[in-house]
């Protein structure tokens, strides 16, 4: 580009007078710059002099403006502090800049709460994550004081580079109805479609510290500016999506490729294993939601597995499942139901279950029968905060990518990485209870399976992208 306008220049000093010269140059500068819209007649939150239309909720880090910035700075024996605005926000766009200390923690607040009903008065609700530790999550999205974390930048891990440290760093938060976006330095970091809450405040955080050598660390924020009326999104892009909202595709996720393999309502796309039509019996539809329903607790001896009617090779599944206390089930992929065997189809599986206290999570070998590990096969990496509890909904994904390698996730977490085919693998499955089925797991392409174990087990929002 810069060429080119030395170029423009070149020719225009040439053949033209100095006053087309000037218009022709504003004209190209302006033709630039509408390639980067910021906003359009954004409100300034922030008017640069004192801390009007903010307030200070929960903890007592200090607040100040300094040069034109908001400075918080982090004080010991408090817990997580935030600068709040008194008017609330819906839909908007907000841009803001920031510069914070390499070895604090700090957040923004958005659609926010904080009611006197809930954990005395505490502050809840979607954060824009400032994360500059070596895990590198800036721009992911957390729930303060509520769900945890929605969108870790596991799902989008390319984003991790696009913070700076130790320079500002600007960013952009799109919240248009169920649609969350943000982007940190123009690299798209987070796309979150989710209902819980509408509207809430905006609110900058300082983060509680536990040493008291972490006193007196800062973080600044300048040219906050927000827009609320005429918003237009930042286009599409292929990022990962994490939709909350059940048994539905956002457009993002329709652009990226993903279709819903359960609709929610009937059982088109699915039948029994071994069978030409789903299950008469054992297996329920309601309110949006597929559950196989408490029987023997044995494999297969009320309605029997259902497996996809299509079959798959590369692909990204996702779903949403919900355990029933000591309950026990799993997702198989690559069944091709060649074995003919008796009890649940014979392929790989993604285990289900309360590992607690289904006695099934103390049989295998080193946890390899325990929830999302591959079954008899890979104990699943135990994360500290990626399981929900027994009644909750746990979001799991299988991702086989066309050179055989193969991810099990948890909420967020990836927790099981392996090769199909590689020595490793076929040395686990010779040790394990498939050893006797020759070629196990290796079909270039098979049904996606939801498993009766006899337990009560529920799920929702099954989606999947073909990989090429």
């Amino acid at each position: 580009m810069k060429q080119n306008l030395n170029l423009l220049k070149e020719i225009i000093l040439f053949k033209m007078n100095g006053k087309i010269l000037v218009a022709c140059l504003l004209l190209y500068s302006g033709a630039a710059n509408a390639q980067k819209k910021g906003l359009e007649n954004p409100v300034t939150l922030f008017n640069g002099k004192d801390l009007t239309g903010w307030k200070q909720l929960n903890g007592k880090a200090r607040y100040e403006v300094q040069n034109g910035e908001i400075v918080g700075t982090t004080v010991p024996g408090e817990p997580n502090s935030f600068l709040a605005t008194e008017e609330i926000f819906g839909d908007f766009i907000l841009e803001l800049e920031f510069n914070v200390d390499p070895t604090m923690n700090s957040g923004i607040q958005f659609r926010s709460e904080g009611k006197p009903d809930y954990q005395n008065g505490r502050v809840f609700g979607y954060q824009f994550e400032i994360d500059p530790s070596s895990r590198a999550w800036t721009g992911g999205i957390y729930d303060e004081a509520r769900r945890d974390w929605l969108y870790p930048l596991e799902y989008n891990p390319a984003a991790k580079t696009a913070f700076k440290q130790n320079e500002w760093n600007a960013i952009r938060l799109e919240c248009i109805g169920n649609v969350m976006r943000t982007f940190v330095n123009g690299i798209a970091t987070a796309n979150l479609v989710d209902d819980l809450t509408p509207k809430g405040f905006i609110a900058l955080q300082v983060h509680a510290i536990e040493k008291k050598e972490d006193a007196g660390k800062q973080i600044r924020w300048r040219n906050i500016r927000l827009q609320t009326k005429n918003l237009e999104p930042t286009p599409y892009d292929n990022i990962f999506v994490v939709n909350t909202i059940s048994n539905q595709l956002s457009e993002q996720e329709k652009k990226n490729g993903l279709s819903l393999l359960w609709n929610g309502k009937t059982t088109d796309g699915w039948r029994g294993a071994y069978k030409e039509q789903f299950p008469e019996n054992g297996w329920e539809i309601k309110d949006g939601i597929l559950s196989v329903l408490k029987s023997t607790g044995k494999e297969s001896e009320n309605g029997g597995d259902v497996i996809t009617l299509k079959e798959y090779s590369a692909f990204d599944l996702q779903f949403e499942f919900k355990l029933a206390e000591g309950a026990n089930s799993g997702v198989k992929y690559f069944v091709t139901e060649k074995e003919g065997n008796k009890g649940s189809a014979i392929g790989l599986e993604y285990q289900i279950l309360d590992d607690a206290t289904h006695p099934d999570a103390k049989l295998g070998v080193v946890g390899n029968r325990t929830l999302a590990s591959l079954y008899d096969l890979i104990p699943s990496i135990k994360v500290k905060r990626g399981l929900h509890k027994i009644g909750e909904w746990n979001t799991g994904r299988i991702v086989v990518y066309p050179d055989n390698r193969v991810e099990h996730w948890l909420n967020g977490y990836k927790v099981v990485e392996y090769q199909r085919g590689s020595p490793i693998y076929q040395a686990l499955v010779a040790r394990s209870k498939y050893a006797q089925w020759p070629d196990f797991g290796m079909a270039e392409k098979g049904h996606l399976l939801l498993q009766d174990h006899g337990d009560h087990v529920s799920f929702r929002s099954i989606k999947i992208q073909e990989l090429k």
